[in-house]
């Protein structure tokens, strides 16, 4: 048993990371919501129209696109992430395995089958497609969420678009028309880059850069060639 697991503020202890990053999610979503509600009811002012309440904001698509294009984003980006970084490398990043590891490694390295040992998960033990699935359960997971909130995004991106298309007395257009328009691109590729960017930004720059006691750097003493190496 860990130490502390039973002490008072063990589990606030223990979960942290979750803790404090969910609760953040809430705080900076309330805020997109503040922010939201007042900027669309300006323009509903510009175009003439009456503003509505938060509540309704909060219950309208356009709220939903912006929310929406951000997680589809986030979460192809952890996608790309997890099944990239089994193949590519990159030299004194502890982003990156060590340069011999690529691949996805054999049994023994990842304590499959015979190699399981008594506290690893049960399908890592087994030897049919429940190893296979759990072998990329992480991965997979986080293509599904990609997919259902890329898939939410073109349906409420829809609806906001013909919204505004019925304000300026303009035809609506079909979903499927949608999916080839330039709002819906524009919406998807301006999050991807930023994501893209993000990843290889932090790729190369902990090459070179140190944060003490931090799991995503290197120790600050490590070479800068150490590869797959955290502190």
């Amino acid at each position: 048993m860990s130490p502390g697991r039973n002490t008072p503020g063990g589990f606030w202890r223990d979960n942290s990371l979750t803790l404090a990053f969910g609760g953040a999610f809430l705080l900076v979503l309330a805020g997109q919501a503040l922010a939201g509600h007042a900027e669309f009811n300006e323009q509903l002012t510009v175009d003439g129209l009456q503003q509505i309440g938060l509540g309704d904001y909060l219950m309208s698509s356009d709220f939903a696109v912006d929310v929406t294009e951000n997680w589809q984003s986030e979460f192809l980006q952890f996608f790309l992430y997890i099944f990239g970084t089994v193949w590519l490398l990159q030299r004194g990043s502890p982003e990156s395995k060590e340069l011999h590891k690529a691949g996805p490694e054999s049994d023994r390295e990842q304590r499959l089958g015979d190699h399981a040992g008594a506290d690893s998960p049960r399908w890592a033990g087994t030897k049919d497609w429940r190893q296979k699935v759990y072998s990329r359960s992480l991965g997979t997971v986080m293509a599904c969420l990609f997919l259902l909130s890329w898939l939410a995004q073109s349906i409420t991106g829809v609806a906001a678009y013909d919204e505004q298309q019925l304000r300026q007395l303009q035809d609506p257009i079909s979903w499927s028309a949608y999916l080839a328009s330039a709002d819906f691109w524009n919406r998807s590729l301006q999050n991807w880059q930023s994501e893209l960017l993000a990843v290889a930004a932090m790729a190369i720059l902990s090459v070179y850069l140190r944060q003490r006691g931090s799991p995503e750097s290197k120790p600050v003493g490590a070479s800068h060639t150490s590869t797959g190496v955290e502190g």
